[in-house]
């Protein structure tokens, strides 16, 4: 799930909290000159983006000044830190980036605020951004955050092998799991090909992502599972596909497989196949989001400028991410812009662009990682022939109840 970063952050650049001139249960605004500074906790960039947005939100204003707070490129390290903060009530950090994950937890234990007036105040709309990251940013029907960089599973396949009318059926997103298998059985051993279709089915977080997908979002999951294990059962599949997490499925780029379920982080991998080969498509049910979010801390004493901020940054701020970081735009606006395409032809593939426009989220949990492995174990055993349909339908609404 973080190999989109891999690809992205060449280097590790980890700070502890000490360096960050961290004061627990503090609650005074900090000023710069005649501006109130806030202070922005992310991740490392080793791309110039980040500071980038920063540089360019601080000489837009009069009033704010945004501080950078370097943090661990080990999300879960970061997510630690974050926490040993939050929980005491501190108010060392304004604005706060998370992992997709994180959200609904973070909203649960009141570390983070609800900013739905906000967005409305600001003339914004839910639907100007990607829907998946909303979706990881709502919790008990409450938006706690916008999109700071998503990522997306998306279809891989063949274009040289796949008929015409087959590949416009699956770009414009017309087509079910079930229609995949058979595509997948028919084109398999063409082209140089031994396998139909590659996945993630391995217990992991991502085979929550795929389970995420297969349920179109949560809201088939009886139907989803049935056509998970059609997949996964099938000839068309490896015969080890229980074991295929991304890695595995990157063997598509060497021109194994017709058609591939990934991030789109693989399109950069070493490969065998040119661009003319390879081809875009949503997924049946909705691309399972990744990524990042933005929200505001509940102890803020800087609300307003926080808000200014990931407004600034989740909207026009957007287009430098884009350009100047190789991200995926979580802003619709951002994807039509021409200096974002020019950086990232990827993002005009017709199928791709619809992709970002179908997608669906993980589990949002006040206990995403009790949820998350309650959901692994459950999927894993009804694929692998353990477990029966209903029992794993019921730990799955369970899971999600949590």
């Amino acid at each position: 799930m973080k190999k989109l970063l891999a690809v992205l952050l060449a280097t590790l650049m980890v700070r502890s909290l000490a360096s960050c001139g961290s004061s627990t249960g503090s609650t005074e605004t900090t000023t710069s000159g005649d501006k109130v500074t806030i202070k922005f906790a992310a991740q490392g960039d080793s791309t110039p983006a980040t500071q980038k947005s920063i540089d360019d939100f601080n000489a837009s204003q009069d009033k704010y000044v945004v501080e950078w707070v370097d943090m661990s490129n080990d999300s879960g390290a970061m997510k630690d830190a974050l926490k040993t903060s939050l929980s005491a009530g501190s108010a060392d950090y304004d604005v706060i980036s998370m992992d997709v994950c994180w959200a609904g937890e973070f909203a649960a234990a009141g570390y983070i605020q609800p900013i739905d007036e906000m967005i409305k105040s600001a003339g914004l709309k839910i639907s100007d951004f990607n829907a998946g990251s909303m979706s990881a940013g709502t919790y008990n029907a409450k938006t706690y955050a916008l999109p700071f960089f998503p990522d997306l599973g998306v279809l891989f396949f063949r274009k040289d092998i796949v008929s015409a009318d087959d590949a416009a059926k699956l770009v414009a997103g017309n087509y079910t799991f079930t229609d995949l298998l058979a595509m997948a059985e028919k084109y398999k051993g063409q082209g140089g090909t031994t396998e139909g279709y590659l996945f993630q089915a391995k217990q992991g977080e991502c085979l929550v992502c795929n389970a995420a997908e297969f349920t179109a979002g949560w809201t088939n999951i009886e139907g989803g599972l049935k056509e998970f294990k059609a997949l996964t059962d099938s000839k068309a599949t490896p015969a080890d596909i229980l074991n295929y997490a991304e890695g595995e499925t990157e063997a598509f780029m060497n021109g194994v497989a017709v058609f591939a379920r990934n991030w789109p982080y693989m399109k950069g991998c070493a490969t065998t196949l040119t661009d003319d080969q390879i081809a875009y498509a949503p997924l049946p049910g909705g691309s399972c989001v990744g990524g990042w979010l933005l929200g505001i801390n509940k102890n803020s004493a800087n609300v307003e400028g926080a808000f200014e901020f990931i407004k600034y940054l989740a909207s026009e701020g957007q287009i430098v991410q884009a350009t100047d970081g190789g991200h995926l735009p979580g802003y619709t606006a951002a994807l039509s812009d021409s200096s974002v395409l020019a950086k990232n032809p990827m993002l005009s593939d017709a199928g791709f662009q619809k992709a970002l426009a179908t997608t669906v989220s993980r589990p949002v949990s006040s206990n995403y990682a009790e949820a998350s492995d309650a959901i692994q174990i459950a999927v894993h055993a009804y694929l692998s022939g353990d477990a029966e349909l209903a029992a794993t339908v019921s730990a799955v609404e369970a899971a999600l109840a949590k």
